[in-house]
Order: C-alpha cells, then sequence, then structure tokens
C-alpha cells in the first residue's frame, strides 16, 4: 500500500445507503463535449455557436489520431543519458505525433441538487497542458503542469441549468522527452457539497504501529466550516474489507478552531496490506451539524508496515522484499493517454504475469485509477512527480 492515500471518487456500493444521504455529489463530465483546434477566445461566451466543433468524450488525447510526421516536435538537444556532447537534431522523441498547439473544449453542463448555499467544484485530474478554465465567460482559474490534478471552486459562476464550461489547453514545442498526449487526457469531476464540507484530498491515513494483534490508525481530516461550529461534529468509523465496522470515533467541535482534527483509532488483529493479500479498509468521515448531515467522504487504504534496514534493504510487513519493478510512462501506446481503467488493468495484468510487483511512475504524478488499481492488485508504486526541476532536459521541460 502506498505511502500517500486518496478519497475514493465514488463511494463503494457497500456504501449506498450512506451516500444517497449525504449532502454530496459527483458527476463525471464525460459526455456532450465539443473540441476544436482554432484559438479563439470568442469561445468562452455562452451564446457562442460550437456547432462546428467536432464531438468528442472525456477523457481526450487530441492528438493520438495523427497525422503522424517526423517533422511533428523536432528537437535540437545533446541526449546526455546517450553520451552525446553536442545538441543535434532528433524526431519521433515525442512520438512523431501531432500534439504542439492549442485545443478548446466547450460543455453544457446542469448542477445536481442546486441550491443557495451549496458549493461547487470542478475537480480536474489532469489537462494537457496550461489548462485555462472558463465558467459561463468568467475566468475560473487555471494550473501550468499537465500531468497533476487541481481543483477549482466555480461556486460564484454556476447557477442550476445551461452552465457553460470552456477549457483552453495549450502544449509547447520540446516540452517533453516522451509523448505527453494533448487535451483533457484524464477525467473531469463536478463536485457538489454543503458549504460545510471535508475538502478535496482533506483526508489522510496514516498507520504507525502495526502488530499481528491490532494497529493503530492515525486520520487526519480537514474540515471547512464557516462561521461558529457549535453544534457540528465529526464522526469517523473504519470498516473493514468485508465491510464491518471495526472502529469509530466521535468529535465535538464546539469551541474548535483548528482546520484538521486528528483522530487515533485501534483496528484488532488487523489484515495486512502485502502483495498477494491486498487487503483493503475504509475510513468512512461524516460532518454533522446537529443532525444534519452535511458531507461524508470515504478514504481507501491498507495496513502495512514499511521500513529500510541497513545490511537488510526494504522490508514489506518485516520481511525482505526485493523491487521488481518496471518504469511505467501514463500512455497507452495506440490508445493514446485518455485514460482508460480497463486498459490499465491488462496491462498490469501483464506485469504481474511477468513478475512485476512495483510500478514507478516515469516521470510524473500518475492518474488515480492507475493508483487505485495497484493498491487492489498488490503492486507497490513509488509516485514520481517531475522529470526535471533544478535543469531542463528540453528547452520547455
Amino acid at each position: 500500500m502506498h505511502t500517500y492515500l486518496k478519497p475514493l471518487w465514488l463511494l463503494s456500493l457497500a456504501l449506498t445507503a450512506v451516500g444517497a444521504a449525504a449532502q454530496r455529489s459527483e458527476t463525471l463530465l464525460e459526455r456532450g463535449w465539443r473540441f476544436t483546434h482554432a484559438d479563439d477566445s470568442a469561445c468562452v461566451a455562452p451564446s457562442f455557436d460550437d456547432r462546428s466543433w467536432q464531438q468528442v468524450t472525456v477523457p481526450h488525447d487530441w492528438a493520438i489520431t495523427g497525422p503522424f510526421s517526423y517533422m511533428n516536435d523536432r528537437q535540437n538537444v545533446a541526449i546526455t543519458q546517450d553520451g552525446q556532447k553536442e545538441a543535434m537534431e532528433h524526431a519521433g522523441r515525442t512520438g512523431g505525433l501531432p500534439f504542439v498547439g492549442t485545443g478548446w473544449y466547450r460543455l453544457t453542463f446542469d448542477v445536481p441538487d442546486y441550491r443557495p448555499g451549496r458549493r461547487v467544484e470542478l475537480l480536474f485530474d489532469g489537462a494537457m497542458s496550461h489548462p485555462r478554465v472558463y465558467v459561463n465567460g468568467h475566468y475560473a482559474g487555471g494550473w501550468e503542469y499537465g500531468y497533476n490534478a487541481f481543483a477549482l471552486d466555480v461556486t460564484p459562476y454556476v447557477k442550476a441549468t445551461g452552465n457553460t464550461l470552456a477549457v483552453r489547453l495549450y502544449n509547447e514545442t520540446e516540452q517533453s522527452r516522451w509523448y505527453p498526449g494533448a487535451g483533457l487526457y484524464r477525467n473531469v469531476h463536478l463536485v457538489v457539497t454543503d458549504r460545510a464540507h471535508i475538502p478535496t484530498w482533506g483526508v489522510q491515513v496514516l498507520t504507525p504501529r502495526v502488530t499481528d494483534a491490532s494497529a493503530t490508525v492515525e486520520v487526519r481530516t480537514a474540515l471547512s466550516i464557516p462561521g461558529n461550529r457549535d453544534g457540528y461534529r465529526l464522526e469517523t468509523e473504519i470498516l473493514n474489507p468485508a465491510g464491518r465496522n471495526v472502529s469509530s470515533s466521535s468529535v465535538g467541535l464546539d469551541g474548535t478552531s483548528d482546520s484538521i482534527v486528528y483522530e487515533t483509532l485501534l483496528v484488532n488483529r488487523p489484515q495486512r496490506w502485502d502483495l498477494d493479500t491486498p487487503h483493503l479498509y475504509n475510513v468512512v468521515s461524516r460532518l454533522y451539524d446537529g443532525d444534519r448531515l452535511c458531507d461524508s467522504v470515504v478514504t481507501r487504504f491498507g495496513i502495512r508496515t514499511i521500513e529500510l534496514v541497513a545490511d537488510k534493504g526494504f522490508l514489506l510487513n518485516g520481511r525482505v522484499v526485493k523491487f521488481k519493478g518496471v518504469c511505467n510512462h501514463e500512455d497507452l501506446g495506440p490508445l493514446g493517454m485518455a485514460v482508460n481503467e480497463s486498459a490499465l488493468r491488462h496491462r498490469l495484468l501483464q506485469l504481474k504475469d511477468m513478475g512485476a510487483n512495483a510500478i514507478r511512475t516515469s516521470h510524473n504524478m500518475p492518474s488515480p485509477e492507475l493508483v487505485s488499481l495497484c493498491d487492489e492488485m498488490g503492486l507497490m508504486v513509488m509516485a514520481e512527480s517531475f522529470d526535471e526541476w533544478r535543469s531542463a532536459k528540453v528547452a520547455n521541460g
């Protein structure tokens, strides 16, 4: 199990009743998108006529369809890893596909269960690259890095029905050493919550002490509650892999002001996450205002120990484990960069059949789907953040 954890985007089937009662909804914005390469800023206006644009579904990679050409993103660079001392022309490093340039996406969407006092957020799992986001003609925010998720509070700009979302993306020449894809290549989520809520990525779960008899589970929950907290409380429970409650806690928030609530829970006779037995637990976090449920979030985690010991190496659950891993680029070959859970699962199954037990995400933050699949399938992950930092390996890297 990985050393960082994330909320599940969709509540598990075992918690359907909880999800139905919670004041949170999440919608994948998949269908109904329009796309063009024409760079016309007038398209941010809700009245803009986009009927001539291409109809696409998201996730979408605009470059994978080609056409292929060695002229695409030719790079004049010395590849030091290959021992080159002087810059020379290289073609095909980024797949020979036309990913450089501008693309616009537009979507008309409604906000489920919208009413005054609700908070509306757009969550992008990744967008390649330099996205600029507009809602009903208003600039809502942007991002620079194409590989990691970002969230925007769009509450001031939305209405119940007939909203217009426009996203501009731009890829530079020589911004990568491999094929990075182009466009809204990962999922886009519309998240609606109460004003009092648990923020996106607001729950962290740690397992600092684990024995065969018990495991200490530390849960750190961020809260966003406007105004006075009197009457609010946070209820936390841990569900084992079978969905049964094995530990719980309740914290009253009267008189508190801390942005994070720290809780310590105990799990007896824990089922450890391991390579052959990837047992997974769920933390269910519920925020109440009196008897009213304001928000509910599920966070999946595994109970395991990891150590680095001199003269032994890496220990997982107390035993030496050798990393038998691969460097895994995000693209899916001829399928391109658009995230596809079935294709990811197929690839990971093939790697496991080859004997792999670990994945290094080269050279960027992975998709949530990849991390979840590795959790489920018993694969260790080193999530690499960046290919470059102090010095660039290509001109715009």
